[in-house]
């Protein structure tokens, strides 16, 4: 039981951190990456279609980013819903092909992004840390039920502590990775 429970923790940490990485991708560094465009949509025939759906996304070089559209119809669309996101991108269309030039970071946008890294940090955080009352609270139950005893209880709490531990750790290198990353030039 005791196991069950840590792994329901661990299962649930390691969604935190998987989330975290997500949220990480799309806060924008001074590079080209495809991830930056991950979670943009496109008006695809009425519908919202994930735009590496509708088109190949490729990296140019360092700072450019390359759209080809496989409906060439899609192209306008593409460009709208670049402009409309919070990415603060803009598209420059020849032809069939899309770039998207990354704009320098300027410090100002350096320290609000890092300011952003650090809220996506902290809220993965408090998610691991949700996980471990949640088991925690799992643990009590059982003693209150004398399905285990207090010592098991004790050593579950351990387990459970330093698991936390661990992905909190986690979370902190990642964030310190990104910081990194967002002031290198």
């Amino acid at each position: 039981m005791i196991d069950d429970i840590k792994a329901d923790a661990k299962e649930r940490m390691e969604k935190s951190l998987e989330a975290l990485g997500h949220n990480f991708n799309k806060i924008r560094t001074g590079r080209a990456h495809p991830s930056l465009l991950e979670g943009l949509k496109v008006q695809y025939y009425g519908s919202d279609t994930p735009l590496n759906q509708v088109a190949n996304i490729s990296v140019e070089d360092a700072r450019t980013l390359s759209l080809t559209a496989w409906d060439k119809s899609m192209i306008p669309e593409i460009e709208k819903a670049i402009m409309k996101s919070d990415l603060g991108l803009n598209p420059a269309t020849a032809g069939e092909v899309i770039r998207i030039p990354m704009p320098m970071l300027t410090e100002e946008t350096r320290k609000g992004f890092i300011r952003q890294a650090r809220q996506e940090a902290e809220s993965a955080r408090v998610s691991v840390r949700n996980a471990r009352r949640d088991a925690m609270a799992m643990l009590k139950e059982l003693v209150k039920d004398k399905e285990i005893g207090e010592d098991d209880e004790r050593r579950g709490q351990d387990e459970v502590q330093k698991l936390t531990d661990g992905f909190v750790a986690r979370v902190e290198k990642l964030l310190a990775e990104k910081e990194a990353d967002l002031m290198e030039i």
